[in-house]
């Protein structure tokens, strides 16, 4: 259905639409090793059950050259999905530049990022997200995930509830870059994947 392909003039007015002018006035604390933190104020018995609950008490056991942030799968959470839609993310991440997720137009979904934190506190965690259609970049959107402290289990990021575009000029295959970083700028992790919105599930 060619026909109903978008102009190049179409995705550029869709492109201008999602511009988001907003900038983020935000400074980032200086970064302390989690050492540093558990020694401050370590005779305050308040402070310290605090800093417990948040951090844990005992050292987290990790492999030495592990990553201090691992993203381990990305997750499209649609109630009305036929199948669970993850990629992990600890596999060859080239792959999934060659498939894609299907995607019924107009449901409502959320992107579910997990990841763990091995070794010391990471600020500012983001996930930053691009969307481009026969290479014009449509959108770009930046969520801030926040700081987490290291523990044995992954923690979830969930995006707010989207709604996939629906139409006839809407379908087609999405190329999305993602990106992890943080306030530091460190690109824990950065994949490239597809997104094809059909009329439904099994079109």
């Amino acid at each position: 259905m060619a026909e109903h392909e978008p102009t190049p003039e179409q995705l550029a007015a869709i492109a201008a639409e999602n511009e988001d002018s907003e900038a983020v006035n935000y400074k980032p604390p200086a970064q302390k090793s989690l050492q540093e933190i558990q020694e401050l104020d370590k005779d305050d018995e308040s402070l310290r059950k605090y800093k417990e609950a948040l951090l844990g008490s005992a050292a987290v056991a990790i492999d030495p050259k592990a990553p201090n942030v691992q993203v381990t799968r990305l997750t499209l959470v649609c109630d009305t999905a036929p199948a669970p839609l993850t990629l992990d993310l600890q596999g060859d991440l080239e792959s999934f530049k060659k498939q894609s997720f299907i995607l019924k137009e107009g449901v409502e979904y959320r992107i579910k990022i997990s990841f763990k934190v091995n070794k010391e506190i990471v600020s500012g965690l983001k996930y930053v997200q691009q969307t481009f259609r026969k290479g014009v970049k449509l959108d770009k959107s930046d969520y801030m995930v926040g700081s987490y402290g290291p523990r044995p289990n992954e923690y979830e990021f969930l995006t707010p509830l989207e709604e996939a575009p629906k139409g006839l000029l809407a379908r087609g295959t999405y190329n999305i870059k993602s990106k992890f970083t943080d306030d530091d700028k460190h690109d824990h992790l950065s994949w490239e994947w597809n997104l094809n919105i059909k009329k439904d599930w099994k079109d």
